[in-house]
């Protein structure tokens, strides 16, 4: 399969997505959207993966992008292709599909851990541990599945459409690379009961390991939709 990925930032990128795919065989193109490339065309590819990018506060008014997101999301939503979106992409997701995107009463940063909803579709413990950096959060959209939820996040993620459609808040993608790119060029979330420190963030390197394994198996669960 060939993918297509749209990112929003150069410190937000696939992460281990990109190492999944091509350990699985499959090729991807990543669209810099911040940098003024076109998004591509939907028919051009298999499938669609939406990366985390601004807090709703930080897009820039007079940028192009967003529109011509929207008008993609739009498109996939109403085909039949395999959609993933993650942090900012799961929130335009959501939009899209008619549900709430505002800031959350908490923002979220480090390593939370996540209760599987009783009627989540997902094919993940019932209890683990995810890595989190958001401040904005999303209600669950009409005929949707939710994940599940943190103490400070309740809606966490959500499936529609079967496992076609994915939006998570949450980043299963995280590497101790892409964690230390953040936290040396992104903005600080603020200060709360739910931010953790750098140093917490960073000090067990066998958390990202302990996460892989629930991408892996969600990724093939997503994409294993395109074959029914």
């Amino acid at each position: 399969m060939h993918l297509h990925l749209l990112q929003h930032g150069p410190h937000r990128g696939p992460a281990r997505i990109a190492d999944w795919l091509d350990s699985m065989g499959h090729s991807h193109t990543i669209f810099h959207l911040h940098e003024g490339e076109l998004p591509p065309r939907l028919a051009d590819g298999d499938a669609l993966i939406i990366l985390d990018g601004p807090e709703e506060g930080r897009i820039p008014a007079n940028a192009a992008w967003p529109r011509r997101e929207r008008k993609l999301i739009e498109q996939a939503l109403n085909g039949r292709k395999p959609l993933l979106g993650l942090g900012h992409g799961a929130r335009r997701i959501a939009e899209a599909l008619g549900a709430m995107v505002s800031p959350g009463t908490h923002a979220e940063s480090g390593w939370h851990t996540i209760d599987l909803a009783p009627d989540s579709p997902f094919d993940l413990p019932e209890r683990f541990e995810a890595f989190m950096w958001h401040r904005d959060i999303f209600a669950l959209p009409d005929d949707a599945l939710p994940l599940g939820g943190s103490e400070a996040s309740p809606m966490q993620g959500f499936s529609w459409d079967g496992h076609r459609v994915l939006g998570l808040l949450c980043h299963l993608e995280a590497t101790p690379a892409s964690v230390l790119d953040m936290l040396d060029h992104l903005p600080s979330l603020g200060t709360g009961p739910y931010l953790q420190t750098r140093q917490a963030m960073l000090a067990d390197a066998r958390r990202f390991d302990r996460q892989a394994p629930l991408l892996d198996r969600l990724l093939s669960q997503w994409l294993g939709s395109a074959r029914r």
